[in-house]
């Protein structure tokens, strides 16, 4: 059996898009993912659905699919996203209308639900991991509740034979693993060849960190062509062994050092990663080099899956309010800390003095703290003073009181900006694999 050509066409949300087009126009592929869903970005779509009933998908997902479809259309490549995020039946219409505008004939979309369970966690109380709180101690800023779908659920969608497929909240590798057990057959039991296809899609599913992005250190790990990386695919075969590389042309670099670092990423078990439909073994892993930007994958293992899932929950958790100030010559330190001295101060006239801030100057301790800026005397510092409170109107005076600095003193400030936004946080929870019933629905031109 030939092997499975399966790309990555985005790592998050905002990541390029011609390197997507490049891969659907020339890589010959038999699948083409699209990992666009963070923890937090399914809450901030949620709000944004709450809005207007039409929208909670990811934003881009028209320009993409302008970008890629007919590509894939005319190569038989089917496209695997979970840019539905909040939303997948919107998307899964926006979707049909940008075959329309498109002009193709034919176009099968399935949309994968099921994710979302925020009905069911309002239900029931349970615990929350890593934490000594339960769900009931979020109720009344809970924003969504989304478990984390496995491969299992998207079979349906590829049995149909739909062109494109469009979820929610699944587990990212399970995006790359589904189209493998579809092409090859893997019985859902087939715990090595399910582990070695979780590490195929762990190694693609954030796109340019494994073809140079990840490692590109100036002087010390150069990456070629850096502006014009090109995004990585993987060549599978009916075993699950398979070849990292990207495309002839492009920019970056994939080999053995820029695979151990995305292997390594995010993982901190290697010998348990837990996934909807397997527990991966990363352990026993080999990369050996085969040629140039090519890089064999082989030797991971797996266990039985896991009887419950896990739930992302997005909750409000107040403001944060932001204001920054410019300071520029001799004495720019000084101002600057001064401007700081001024503004504790006011904090202190506020009320915010007890609210988690932060106070720095950007250019000299704001990453590593006072310590290691000790001795240094910038020519120019920006003052930075964020603030979490608990309404909107106390954040936003904390960038009245920066901006104020301007006629109240130090002299020489210059460059205010000023920012409040709410605070959208995630907690994790698990729940019973039955309380989660994905479906499949098919949509056509």
């Amino acid at each position: 059996m030939q092997a499975f050509r399966i790309g990555s066409g985005a790592g998050y949300s905002g990541d390029r898009i011609d390197p997507a087009r490049d891969l659907a126009e020339r890589g010959a592929l038999n699948a083409l993912v699209f990992e666009c869903l963070a923890e937090r970005t399914i809450a901030l779509a949620q709000l944004r659905r709450s809005l207007d009933p039409d929208a909670g998908y990811d934003p881009l997902l028209e320009e993409r699919l302008h970008a890629v479809l007919p590509a894939c259309v005319a190569q038989g490549t089917t496209l695997i996203t979970n840019m539905g995020a909040a939303n997948p039946q919107a998307a899964g219409e926006a979707v049909l209308a940008v075959g329309r505008a498109l002009g193709l004939p034919r176009l099968r979309v399935a949309v994968v639900t099921g994710d979302d369970v925020l009905a069911w966690m309002q239900a029931h109380d349970v615990p929350l991991m890593d934490s000594a709180e339960s769900v009931r101690s979020l109720d009344g800023r809970l924003i969504s509740a989304n478990a984390y779908l496995g491969a299992d659920a998207l079979l349906p969608a590829l049995r149909a034979r739909a062109d494109v497929v469009v979820t929610g909240r699944v587990a990212d590798p399970a995006l790359f693993l589904a189209p493998l057990m579809h092409h090859f057959g893997w019985p859902a039991d087939d715990w090595q060849r399910l582990g070695q296809g979780i590490v195929a899609g762990h190694l693609l599913e954030c796109a340019a960190q494994v073809s140079g992005g990840y490692i590109a250190d100036p002087g010390f790990v150069d990456v070629p062509r850096l502006e014009a990386v090109g995004f990585p695919l993987a060549e599978v075969d009916a075993d699950g062994r398979f070849v990292v590389t990207k495309l002839p042309g492009t920019g970056g670099r994939v080999d053995r050092l820029t695979c151990t670092a995305q292997l390594l990423y995010e993982l901190e078990d290697p010998a348990r990663y837990v996934q909807p439909d397997v527990v991966a073994d990363f352990s026993g892993v080999r990369l050996r080099e085969v040629g140039t930007d090519r890089v064999l994958v082989q030797g991971a293992g797996g266990a039985p899956r896991p009887d419950q899932l896990k739930v992302t929950l997005g909750y409000r958790d107040g403001f944060i309010g932001d204001g920054q100030i410019s300071y520029a010559g001799p004495g720019a330190r000084s101002h600057g800390e001064l401007a700081l001295a001024v503004l504790k101060h006011r904090l202190q006239r506020l009320g915010l003095d007890g609210q988690e801030h932060r106070a720095e100057l950007i250019g000299v301790n704001a990453l590593h703290g006072p310590h290691l800026g000790a001795e240094h005397e910038p020519y120019e510092v920006r003052v930075r003073l964020a603030v979490r409170a608990p309404t909107r109107v106390l954040a936003e005076r904390v960038g009245q009181e920066v901006e104020a600095l301007y006629l109240n003193g130090p002299a020489g400030g210059g460059g205010v900006t000023m920012a409040t936004r709410e605070v959208i946080a995630v907690a994790s929870a698990l729940i019973p694999r039955e309380a989660v019933r994905p479906q499949c629905h098919i949509l056509e031109l």
